[in-house]
């Protein structure tokens, strides 16, 4: 009897074993459950953080682009000119487009926020934020952009550029936010795009005609900012010039 109990325990000491070897226990931290309690973290983090900055306006474009490149200029001057107005200047927080636009309003005094994600690549924190927040999950990040931003600058970029973009004007057409000016900058790079726009999705009713209005194309650092300011004024977020 005893003989069988000790091969009942050596079993059971063994099972055990087996369950707790490093390749097949999971880390109880990455169950669905926790995953939800990260989740929440990360919201609660950001709600507290950003609500505090005032109005700002969230800036996007390529990690890619290069200090020489004339989009760096134009995103470094648009930051800049934002800041000027005493608008709060949001960007992704890594380099390229990024850096210039958080560079830009670091430079001009104002506050720069970078709204950091780890990637396996390209993403290296850029040195110009006032206010640096870390991110693991994408779509908690883009709920902060556009929960806090009054208005969108979008350079050339890649998929996760397209991809804040054509988000932000769903939101908008379909009145899930308030319609705030979204901002191309460079004809060149999206010129295409848009003719694809009317004449395929308008042309076929996949659109209407007001939803071509969600869109402001421009190759002027500074009209691109004031379209901005200008909205931010009208809804009295900053003052007037000159008041």
């Amino acid at each position: 009897m005893k003989a069988k109990h000790d091969r009942s325990l050596n079993d059971t000491h063994e099972a055990f074993a087996k369950l707790s070897s490093e390749d097949e226990l999971q880390d109880f931290t990455d169950s669905d459950p926790w995953r939800v309690l990260r989740i929440q973290s990360e919201i609660v983090e950001g709600f507290d953080a950003l609500s505090k900055i005032g109005p700002a306006v969230s800036l996007f474009g390529s990690a890619r682009t290069k200090e020489d490149s004339i989009y760096y200029d134009a995103a470094r001057k648009t930051g800049s000119y934002l800041a000027e107005s005493g608008l709060v200047v949001i960007t992704g927080g890594g380099p390229g487009i990024m850096e210039a636009g958080n560079r830009g309003a670091y430079e001009s005094g104002g506050i720069s926020v970078g709204l950091n994600i780890h990637l396996p690549f390209e993403q290296v924190f850029n040195d110009y934020q006032n206010l640096s927040l870390d991110f693991r999950y994408f779509f908690v990040r883009k709920m902060m952009f556009v929960k806090y931003s009054l208005g969108y600058v979008i350079f050339p970029g890649g998929f996760g550029t397209l991809d804040e973009l054509f988000e932000a004007i769903t939101l908008a057409q379909t009145n899930k936010i308030a319609h705030f000016p979204v901002v191309l900058f460079g004809w060149d790079y999206w010129g295409s795009i848009l003719n694809w726009i009317k004449e395929t999705q308008l042309s076929e009713g996949y659109i209407s005609e007001d939803d071509l209005d969600l869109i402001t194309v421009t190759d002027d650092p500074a009209e691109a900012a004031n379209i901005i300011v200008y909205k931010a004024q009208e809804l009295g977020y900053i003052p007037p010039n000159g008041s």
